[in-house]
């Protein structure tokens, strides 16, 4: 299983653990971008952080706002040639018996 959500191998390996995954969404146009990384992190209800890798512009507003919106953190966007990575860390509801 490719934690890069079907995208074609680019020659660069990338290893997967249970909490971090790289979504490659480069190329694509908004909102492309952020649906892809919405579909991948509702998935993956395990998944701490993902990667997002994008060439679209509007993915430095998207994914910010996605976050706001569904309650994750964004942590940071990265220049990386000619895409940017986005970092955001998935804040899930806490577990019954972590409640207070």
């Amino acid at each position: 299983m490719s934690a890069d959500d079907g995208a074609a191998d680019n020659g660069a390996a990338k290893k997967v653990v249970s909490d971090d995954a790289v979504v490659d969404a480069r190329g694509q146009r908004c909102p492309l971008p952020v649906i892809r990384l919405a579909r991948f992190a509702a998935d993956r209800p395990d998944l701490r952080t993902v990667t997002l890798l994008a060439t679209d512009p509007a993915a430095a507003h998207d994914v910010p706002a996605w976050c706001r919106m569904r309650g994750h953190r964004f942590v940071e966007a990265r220049a990386e040639g000619e895409h940017t990575a986005y970092v955001v860390e998935l804040l899930r509801p806490s577990s019954p018996e972590g409640a207070h």
